[in-house]
């Protein structure tokens, strides 16, 4: 028998999120499930801070406030809501919600899901937490749960878990779970998928985007859209733009299933109406990603103004005065960002931005001899001496790895409503993560007149951040602009628009069914976003700077 489509909506992207898309959601229109998404590599590490001042903490306590306007109505409508919010504490999140829901008067039934967290296994690690697939929030579900909290689960996982329990999954259905996965990571981001940060942002009303659903069929196919009257687009590109995001080559690998990225087929399925389809998968890698965070040291940052004439000798200057304190810290970074202008018409224009960035381990090494000797220039350096902000003491940044383990060290549980603990078996049918073969360019583009002009007059693009490296996602809205782009966008032109991609290594994936290419570049963003180790530390802005680059395009394409 044909099970009905399963109605999956998301109300976050992270943690902090817009408050109010829980309650938009489960007014909106009609959900089967609400999920929603709290976690990132940096809000283990904020939430791993959290828990040292006091053990009890280390969940999103966002989400609570929002159940206490949202428990109820989530019962009445007969809504099931699955979360990553329990980050470090699920259980800690799982009891909270449970008085918060006697409190309320709320008959709901709430479980958990466990054993993702392996800190004691890495010493020294603040977290060390698994990415655990979706079985797990499967069995809750299975077992009557109305809320199921989790924490470190891939983002994923938060459909493909529901998706399973509804249609009867299992492990070895790998084409459907593969289709589930891509829904997921289209709606893991909330409103990227419905116009947030799209390149094209002009192609419709953004000012307020609604939140996306996914209509999931059982043989995995789906439908992307938003409920009616809300804010925002759904079109090809921006779903193209989403399955894009933090992605790599062909092969998106997780601990449920690899799905093939160069088998997903889009197309219009009516406005605001994306149908995904064609997706195929594969057995999972034998191993689990692992995400540690650690303290790095500690880090400092002064901001010089340089007005006026003269901005290279005075950026110079402040940097002879400022070196004899510099020596003790081990990192030392400066960047000069030319903001000015000639001749400009306001203060703020005529100004350039000198930023000094050290780290140490040693907090007293970056800490207030340091503040102190850029507050001791203030009558004594350039002319027109100020800074963005008064400088401050040090502060402790985190550092990002992954590690991998087998499936098996992980002590996967899914704990019911009840207090029962279910284990939940590992992937029994595992594969080495094959490299994908480089598949056929289409036919370039005829030669003819040209004009240098923007990128992003013919392609757009999404970057993100994984760990210490950057991705950039490149699509073509055409087929002709497409054929030009395959052709054109090599990793090496790629390094030559991007100059601090230049001494890194760079590798292009081809995505010929979304006319798309993804650049990974290894090491651009230095230990991870916790560090903030560039001016753009999450690398969210790398394509449209890209974008905005010039090259020679056909003029057929402009």
């Amino acid at each position: 028998m044909t099970r009905a489509a399963l109605r999956i909506g998301n109300a976050s992207g992270f943690y902090g999120d817009r408050f109010d898309a829980m309650r938009e959601m489960l007014t909106g229109g009609d959900l089967d499930v609400l999920t929603g998404d709290y976690l990132a590599e940096l809000t283990m590490l904020i939430l791993g801070r959290d828990r040292l001042k006091d053990p009890g903490a280390g969940y999103a306590r966002t989400f609570l406030r929002q159940l206490e306007d949202c428990l109820g109505l989530a019962h009445e409508r007969g809504v099931k809501i699955v979360t990553n919010a329990g980050g470090l504490n699920p259980a800690g999140l799982a009891d909270a919600v449970r008085h918060l829901a006697d409190r309320l008067g709320v008959p709901v039934r709430v479980a958990h899901v466990a054993g993702d967290d392996l800190t004691a296994a890495y010493p020294g690690a603040l977290a060390a937490h698994a990415y655990l697939g979706g079985f797990g929030i499967a069995a809750c579900l299975r077992a009557g749960a109305d809320v199921v909290v989790t924490g470190r689960v891939t983002d994923a996982a938060l459909v493909t878990g529901p998706a399973a329990a509804h249609f009867g999954w299992t492990p070895d259905d790998h084409d459907r779970l593969a289709g589930a996965v891509v829904a997921g990571h289209v709606l893991e981001c909330g409103a990227q998928a419905t116009g947030g940060n799209y390149a094209f942002f002009r192609d419709g009303d953004v000012r307020r985007p609604g939140f996306p659903l996914a209509e999931l069929h059982e043989d995995g196919s789906c439908v992307i859209t938003k409920h009616p009257g809300t804010g925002g687009f759904v079109d090809v590109g921006t779903v193209t733009a989403q399955l894009l995001y933090e992605t790599a080559g062909a092969r998106y690998a997780g601990p449920d299933v690899t799905a093939r990225l160069d088998t997903v087929r889009l197309g219009q399925d009516g406005p605001d109406r994306v149908r995904i389809e064609g997706v195929r998968g594969q057995a999972p890698p034998p191993t689990l990603k692992v995400g540690l965070n650690r303290l790095g040291g500690f880090r400092n940052e002064v901001v010089f103004v340089l007005t006026g004439l003269d901005v290279e000798a005075k950026a110079a200057l402040v940097r002879e005065q400022m070196e004899p304190v510099l020596g003790k810290a081990a990192d030392v970074r400066w960047e000069l960002v030319r903001t000015d202008r000639p001749d400009a018409p306001s203060e703020e224009t005529a100004s350039a931005l000198l930023r000094l960035v050290v780290r140490d381990p040693d907090q007293e090494a970056v800490g207030r001899a340091l503040s102190g000797a850029a507050v001791e220039l203030a009558l004594a350096s350039y002319p027109g001496f100020h800074v963005l902000a008064p400088p401050g003491k040090a502060s402790p940044y985190g550092v990002f790895d992954d590690v991998y383990v087998p499936h098996g060290a992980v002590d996967h549980v899914a704990v019911l409503h009840d207090g029962r603990r279910v284990p939940v078996p590992p992937a029994h049918d595992t594969a080495v993560l094959d490299e994908a073969p480089e598949p056929p360019l289409p036919e370039p583009l005829p030669s003819g007149p040209t004009r240098h002009a923007p990128l992003g007059l013919v392609a757009g693009a999404r970057s993100g951040d994984k760990g210490g490296n950057a991705n950039v996602g490149v699509w073509a809205r055409t087929d002709d602009a497409w054929r030009w782009l395959a052709h054109e966008l090599t990793a090496d032109r790629f390094q030559e628009l991007i100059p601090e991609s230049r001494p890194l290594q760079v590798t292009r994936h081809v995505l010929p069914n979304i006319r798309a290419l993804n650049f990974v570049v290894e090491g651009i963003l230095g230990v991870g976003v916790a560090a903030r180790h560039r001016f753009d530390p999450q690398a969210k802005a790398l394509g449209e700077w890209l974008r905005s680059r010039h090259l020679d395009i056909p003029e057929a394409l402009l």
